[in-house]
């Protein structure tokens, strides 16, 4: 079975696990669609904007120094969107309505991130799955590299410290 389809599978169970999500959307980190499972909303044009948060979000807690990005919570007047790190090259966005249990979310939305992590550090880079009889688990992919720095990151721009002295 072909990763993507599975990918759907677990967006499909995590809805039912959660009746309050209102879409699921699984994304590389360059911001192309695995799978959705969103019908009133544009998919690509979120996922994109799922890249460009996660980016953010990568940079943001870099900067802080507060480890690897692991999720990132909106909310808005009518309800929530979530999005969580699977793995070092996918994403999880969650559309949840108003009334949804936000630890219930983050609980569901870690699972599911999980998963998909595993689902898709098990295939090779020309989208065949590995298949592994007996053997530890393939490794996930390491994170796309353009000239030494990791793909989606912001460049660091130091501001000039201020010389006035009181």
């Amino acid at each position: 079975m072909a990763v993507e389809t599975e990918v759907l599978h677990e967006l499909h169970r995590l809805r039912t696990r959660m009746p309050n999500l209102t879409g699921a959307l699984a994304a590389g980190a360059d911001g192309l669609v695995l799978a959705q499972d969103m019908p009133d909303v544009q998919p690509e044009g979120l996922a994109a904007l799922t890249a460009a948060a996660l980016g953010v979000g990568r940079r943001m807690v870099d900067l802080a120094a507060r480890g690897d990005f692991r999720e990132l919570l909106v909310r808005g007047a009518d309800g929530y969107l979530a999005t969580y790190a699977a793995g070092p090259s996918a994403v999880l966005t969650l559309l949840a309505d108003d009334r949804t249990n936000i630890g219930r979310l983050h609980l569901e939305g870690r699972r599911s991130g999980a998963r998909i992590a595993e689902l898709v550090a098990g295939r090779w880079a020309d989208g065949r799955p590995v298949v592994r009889r007996g053997g530890p688990p393939a490794s996930p992919p390491p994170p796309p590299q353009a000239r030494g720095r990791i793909l989606g990151a912001l460049p660091v721009r130091i501001p000039p410290q201020s010389r006035y002295q009181p």
